[in-house]
């Protein structure tokens, strides 16, 4: 079960996979906000909150993967695993943050 800190990530990674039109102020904002290392990681702490850990991994011209395991000193893939593979790193954590959390 989420905690109100997670109900409004999901919200804020729910739009960011809205199409952005020139004229959105509010999506425009929140793209900059999570569309950068900063981003990563404020996504990254709100996750640890709901018990998850980051591995984000370059992968040449194939661009980055992350995954967010539950927390612990093992990580192996479980059920509410989030993985997302992407061009940007910052994608590929929302990605695999809105994955993990949709099983949440």
């Amino acid at each position: 079960m989420l905690d109100q800190r997670g109900r409004l990530l999901v919200a804020a990674l729910g739009f960011t996979g809205c199409s952005l039109p020139s004229y959105d102020r509010a999506l425009h904002a929140l793209r900059s906000w999570l569309d950068s290392w900063a981003g990563i990681g404020r996504v990254a702490v709100s996750m640890a909150r709901q018990g998850y850990d980051l591995q984000l991994t370059r992968y040449d011209e194939k661009g980055w993967r992350a995954t967010f395991y539950t927390t612990g000193t093992e990580h192996s893939p479980t059920s509410a695993t989030g993985t997302g593979w992407e061009r940007t790193p910052w994608r590929a954590t929302q990605r695999a943050a809105w994955e993990a959390l949709k099983k949440a």
